[in-house]
Parts: C-alpha cells; structure tokens; sequence
C-alpha cells in the first residue's frame, strides 16, 4: 500500500479554515478518476468563519461532497440551490463550465467533511452542467456499516450517474471489527482514514492518510484496533492525461488558460459565453489567480 500523507491547505479568504489535502500529489493524480481529495475537521465553526468560499468556477470535472457533521449551503449557475447534510451525496457535475458557492449554514457549529473532485473523460468533458442528490441507506453487518454513495459495494448500489465506472461509499468500524470488502479486481482503491486505528491486510493507516492499493485483487481486509470512520474511494485506471490548475481541468496549458481568460471576461463585462454566475449569492465571486510563469503540464 502507498501512503499519501496530508499537506494543510487554507481554504478562502482571512478567515480561512484549513483542510488536509491528499491529492493529488507529486507522486500521484488520480485513484480512479478521483483526482482532489480534500478532508476537514471536526473544526469548531465561528460566527465569522466556517466554510466560507464564494461563487467560483469549474470545468471538465464532477465536484462530490460528503459530510460527517455540520451544514453547507450551495448554490450554482445551473440554478440548483440545496443543502449538504451528513450521509448525503451533492454530485455538481461542472462539464463544459459552472460557478458555484458553498457555505456553512448559521446553525453550524461543527464542520466535519470531505471535499472530492472526479476527472471527466475528453468524451465527457463538455456536457452540460448539473447536479444530483442522493440520500443512500446504510447497510450493516456485525461491526460495521456503509454507506455507498457512487457505485457497488457490499451489497448496496448507487443510481447516481458518473461518466466512468467509480465507488465512493462511508465506512465505520467498531473497534475489534475485521472486515473482508470485496472489490472489483480491475479498480484501483484509496483509503482515506479519517478517525481511529485502521490496519489495510497487514499494513497500518494513521488518521488523516490516504492509503492506494494497485488493482489487482478482488478483497480488501480492514481490521480497526478501535473504532474507525473512512472513505473508500475506486474505479479502474483512469487512462488519460489531464491539466488540472485552480478550479479548472482541462488537456492543454492553452485551454486552461482560455477558461481563466473566459471567467475574468464574466467578471469584467457581466457575461459570457461559458460562465455565469449563482442567482442570490450573497458575496462577490473570486478573481482567478495569476496564471503560472511556465507552461502547465499534463499529469496522471
């Protein structure tokens, strides 16, 4: 198993909260099509602080956000407006281009959750934006239950659409527990620990770790020395190259540097033809950042 460890992350503006970024890495872009892994809290919410991030775009990716604790609203300019609440799936597919808003609610007084981005195909990449939510039953066993938010497993199937074949899906564990997953042979698998002792066949995962495992086997043994709460993440190999920077994914330096030209053109002129923006969000959008001084190159 190959260890990806957090690096701290500042997330919006002065009062920034902070997440633990586990992809994509130096070593690694993508398990599956998952390609961005953002993990954060339990954090205690502010008055003033929380989840604040205003209404910026995305292209050529499926944004999936998952809560343990806490409320977030979110708002986008395909119209959709809706609430994220623990065990529920928001699936915003971005496509050809979207701008969206998140925010912790008032109420919030914990935020505990993770953030996660999914590549779409080239043949995908340019459809239209949307969105879906998904409230899936847990199933259980003797020291367990799971929650499948995309995709198979352990009995349970998701109906939400993705553009290649994926599993995302909740884990707890009661501590003592040995579970045997069983999993497609041809997907690559990341385990992200969020709390407690998890042990992967022989291999120890520490909280916060991300743990990839090459395709190749079709059961995946997870023991916890104490309780534990994880996200099991899957798919096959995804097989293309990818240029990922800021909120963007594209396949060249050009294209990337095409959408940030169309999201300033929005924000200079009031409109455009790939971008708008969220109906009554209560803040600005953000400005892209300056583009980097060398040519971006191609990953995964």
């Amino acid at each position: 198993m190959e260890i990806l460890s957090p690096r701290d992350v500042p997330l919006g503006g002065v009062r920034a909260m902070t997440v633990r970024r586990t992809l994509p890495q130096r070593q690694r872009t993508f398990v599956g099509a998952w390609c961005f892994v953002d993990h954060y809290g339990p954090d205690a919410v502010d008055p003033d602080g929380g989840m604040v991030v205003p209404p910026h775009p995305h292209t050529g990716l499926q944004t999936a956000s998952w809560l343990f604790t806490g409320e977030i609203e979110h708002r986008d300019s395909a119209g959709h407006h809706a609430l994220v609440r623990p065990g529920e799936l928001n699936l915003m597919t971005a496509g050809r281009g979207i701008s969206h808003s998140e925010y912790s609610t008032p109420g919030t007084t914990l935020l505990h959750g993770a953030q996660l981005w999914l590549a779409l195909p080239d043949a995908d990449r340019h459809v239209a934006p949307d969105f879906e939510h998904f409230v899936p039953e847990p199933v259980a066993g003797e020291g367990w239950e799971a929650r499948v938010f995309l995709g198979s497993l352990l009995g349970s199937t998701s109906p939400v659409r993705t553009y290649s074949p994926l599993l995302g899906a909740e884990l707890r564990l009661r501590a003592g527990t040995t579970l045997q997953v069983p999993v497609d042979a041809s997907y690559e698998h990341g385990i992200l620990l969020d709390s407690g002792s998890l042990t992967v066949g022989d291999e120890a995962l520490k909280a916060h770790e991300l743990g990839y495992l090459e395709p190749g086997r079709d059961t995946v043994e997870l023991v916890a020395a104490e309780d534990a709460l994880l996200l099991l993440l899957g798919g096959p190999p995804f097989g293309e190259q990818i240029v990922m920077w800021w909120n963007f994914i594209g396949r060249e330096h050009d294209e990337v540097a095409g959408f940030r030209a169309q999201w300033e053109h929005l924000l200079e002129t009031g409109s455009d033809d790939r971008f708008s923006l969220p109906e009554g969000d209560p803040l600005p959008p953000l400005p892209a950042p300056v583009l980097p001084n060398a040519r971006m190159v191609k990953r995964g």
